[in-house]
């Protein structure tokens, strides 16, 4: 395909330490040998993007200069650097965000937990720039082959979907577990539909947002929903999920990462079950932490995932996870800070934003 055709425009959403976003235009990138030139044909926003524009950091991660935001990506290749064996100009793709060193002295690489490699590139994280830009260059080993008829929605929703699917292989839900998901937000919500394809029975999703608990029922008929009231209590939360799930809960998935959320779950757990928390909080936080002894409740954490993403695009494919619906607003490129503007207020009942590219 050749690029002189397409739009000139390298447009990219950038923050600042300012805490501000601002587009802004680039050079289309030139490619190394083991690089493809892809056109991001959608992005959507993620909470951890809202989170390094508004407050400059996520733990130790801090925005130190301009630094272009978006890791949830797909798109179609243009070009291939001249040692690309697998990849041709035309193919849809997803990509992987996460590069990791790949070098044999690193253990982590070495052993496949390239999530934990030190000296990853992780788009999107200070200091590397994200792919919610038009023209990225990206390495051929962590782009991912899309059947035709996925959509480039469904390719970008891929990857809230792998850290979803990682909290399932990593949690160890087996058939017929009685499952608590706090938080129906985005990743709470694909978190329902791995967990739901995993055959989890009884399954209840917590939030307290009732659009966002009826936007559940919707993907999946038969989750139990819990709508958690300001001000209640955590132990009050707790007792009403048991109530309404029939029996504590052998595994409670946490997608939100707030304080209140992670102990109404940890009281909501049976003796011996886990409490697995996905979301990002606060980095110091309470629990009720003799409760937890008394019942021998495992408390475990994710980070991020690997290995993940052919899995992902299996159960797309094959129907077995239906993710379209999450879509609920669309922006063109030109138009990213509004879609900024809408991911982060809740007035606009949004579920999953998405920065879309037309090809010309």
């Amino acid at each position: 395909m050749d690029i002189t055709t397409r739009k000139p425009q390298n447009l990219a959403i950038h923050t600042s330490p300012k805490n501000d976003l601002h587009l802004v235009q680039s050079d289309i990138p030139s490619l190394e040998p083991h690089e493809c030139l892809i056109h991001v044909r959608a992005t959507g926003i993620c909470g951890s993007d809202i989170h390094f524009w508004k407050h400059g950091h996520i733990g130790p991660m801090v925005v130190t200069g301009d630094n272009g935001l978006g890791h949830e990506s797909a798109g179609v290749v243009l070009q291939v650097g001249e040692e690309v064996q697998n990849f041709k100009p035309g193919d849809k793709v997803a990509l992987e965000c996460g590069i990791p060193c790949s070098k044999p002295s690193c253990s982590f690489c070495r052993s496949g937990q390239y999530n934990a490699c030190p000296d990853v590139v992780f788009f999107s994280t200070p200091p590397h720039h994200g792919t919610l830009r038009r023209y990225h260059a990206h390495p051929e080993a962590w782009l991912h082959k899309l059947p035709d008829h996925l959509s480039f929605e469904e390719g970008a929703l891929l990857e809230p979907l792998t850290v979803a699917l990682a909290g399932v292989d990593r949690s160890g839900l087996r058939l017929a577990d009685p499952v608590v998901i706090c938080g129906a937000g985005p990743i709470g919500l694909v978190t329902l539909l791995a967990a739901n394809a995993a055959g989890a029975e009884p399954i209840i999703i917590t939030d307290v947002d009732e659009n966002r608990l009826r936007k559940a029922k919707e993907l999946v008929s038969r989750v139990r929903t819990v709508k958690v009231e300001i001000g209640e209590t955590a132990q009050a939360v707790g007792e009403r999920i048991v109530q309404v799930l029939g029996t504590e809960a052998k595994l409670v998935m946490e997608c939100t990462g707030v304080e209140s959320s992670v102990q109404a779950g940890i009281y909501a757990t049976r003796f011996g079950g886990t409490v697995f928390v996905i979301g990002v909080g606060k980095d110091f936080q309470n629990i009720p932490f003799m409760h937890m002894a008394a019942k021998e409740i495992d408390l475990r954490f994710q980070y991020r995932y690997h290995d993940i993403y052919p899995k992902a695009i299996s159960l797309v494919a094959a129907g077995m996870v239906d993710l379209k619906p999450l879509v609920s607003h669309r922006f063109a490129l030109e138009d990213g800070i509004k879609a900024f503007d809408t991911a982060s207020n809740p007035a606009a009942k949004a579920i999953k934003v998405q920065v879309v590219d037309e090809e010309n």
